[in-house]
């Protein structure tokens, strides 16, 4: 059997294992990152494609963001459809900070390009790796590369393999405490070959259900459509997919929706898992394996991104000075940001959606919550702050205060990132648009 030394096992080549390596490497930490599927299978992948100022900023601090600032699709602000109407929700406006709608399966071609341009020890098609001995000080990767036995020694094993992978069960019974929920409702989304209708995402709620209209590129368009849990793709041909997104996201009777050849489709179950904690002895999870989000507020790349930067900025620290410190507060750090974004993940899928077992009285709370956000300048902020990710910022910074702090006083963002909130907020348009 031929053996590896490494100082970070990362099983997992999605954007969140990809990218822990590359920050590794960029501090003189070694890793080898091992993958299940091939690397045409992760690349082609369509995931989420929203990105919030945050993970932005780290791709560019990383020296990652080339592609995207050049095809990367800055937004500004969202449109929101209901009771006939539409309103305008710029965010930036209200915060300061913007998002960007670029591919995950983008952000994975990109990583993939930089560990092959600095020599990374990457494996692709690695079907059966096992975490061994995460209890001592020397965890190890027992796995076939090629058709040979080999094992990879390390120092700690990082768990970015998903919601299905094998660290997670790695870990012995009883030492995770799960929570999770199921909607009873999920996602028909489709890739068009289709300019986009408008130039900002649309989210519609509708009698029928919610639809979202997103983009990939200027001439690929992505859509949604709130569905029953258990339905195929078979029940939804493309005539049938059109009529539908036509009839939720027409205005005043108007049908204003480019249509186009559907290039792909999938069906996405609407569910929240959270493990706690998100270690164990020298084995960490990462992004999916330790938390999954409704995909209604686009936060679970955002998340795995943030643990990430928090589990490269432990391990840094112990390789520079053998601190384990951030290490064993990694999971206490990485559960705050993920319950914050489970919280909007649910406020939202309950503000878009209608609920199969909802009242009237259940609907017209949701028509009020709605006009609340579109008419109030505080609700505004504070869904906008949540929808960008600079409440996230601001809890890390709460997490970081000391132990007695006055509520409400954490400081602002830096000012190069978001000037003053309350010269960046406008009063609400009078023609119904929050801006």
């Amino acid at each position: 059997m031929r053996r590896l030394n490494t100082q970070v096992v990362i099983i997992g080549a999605g954007p969140s294992g990809l990218l822990l390596s590359h920050l590794l490497s960029r501090r003189g930490v070694e890793s080898v990152v091992l993958e299940r599927r091939t690397r045409e299978y992760v690349e082609q992948r369509v995931r989420a494609g929203l990105l919030e100022q945050g993970t932005v900023d780290l791709l560019r601090g990383a020296g990652l963001a080339d592609r995207l600032d050049r095809e990367g699709l800055v937004h500004e602000g969202f449109l929101l459809r209901f009771e006939g109407r539409e309103y305008r929700l710029c965010f930036t406006d209200l915060t300061g900070w913007t998002t960007c709608m670029y591919g995950q399966q983008e952000v994975v071609k990109d990583l993939i390009k930089a560990r092959e341009t600095a020599c990374g020890q990457l494996y692709f098609g690695v079907e059966d790796a096992a975490p061994l001995d995460i209890e001592t000080d020397a965890p190890r990767v027992r796995c076939t590369m090629g058709g040979e036995a080999v094992e990879v020694v390390a120092d700690f094993i990082a768990g970015c393999d998903g919601f299905h992978g094998i660290c997670r069960p790695s870990i012995p019974s009883g030492a995770l405490t799960t929570y999770e929920h199921a909607y009873p409702f999920a996602w028909l989304g489709i890739l068009a070959s289709v300019p986009p209708s408008t130039e900002e995402l649309i989210y519609a709620v509708h009698e029928r259900g919610f639809a979202l209209h997103s983009m990939r590129t200027p001439a690929i368009s992505r859509l949604y459509l709130q569905v029953g849990p258990r339905e195929s793709l078979a029940e939804w041909p493309d005539e049938r997919i059109w009529a539908e997104l036509r009839t939720r996201f027409a205005l005043d009777g108007r049908e204003v929706l480019n249509e186009g050849p559907i290039l792909s489709r999938g069906v996405t179950e609407m569910r929240s898992f959270v493990v706690e904690p998100m270690q164990y002895r020298r084995l960490f999870l990462v992004g999916d394996a330790a938390h999954i989000v409704p995909p209604s507020a686009a936060k679970g790349l955002n998340l795995a991104v943030a643990d990430v930067q928090l589990l490269a900025t432990a391990f840094t620290a112990w390789y520079a000075n053998g601190s384990r410190e951030l290490l064993d507060g990694y999971s206490r750090t990485a559960l705050g940001a993920v319950w914050q974004g489970q919280e909007f993940s649910a406020l939202m899928t309950s503000l878009l959606h209608r609920f199969p077992s909802e009242d009237d009285y259940m609907v017209r709370l949701r028509q009020a919550r709605l006009r609340d956000l579109v008419t109030s300048r505080a609700t505004a902020t504070a869904f906008a702050e949540n929808y960008v990710g600079l409440a996230r910022a601001r809890l890390a910074e709460a997490i970081d205060a000391p132990a007695v702090a006055p509520a409400f006083e954490q400081p602002d963002p830096p000012s190069e990132t978001v000037t003053s909130l309350k010269t960046r907020v406008r009063d609400l348009d009078a023609r119904g648009h929050a801006s």
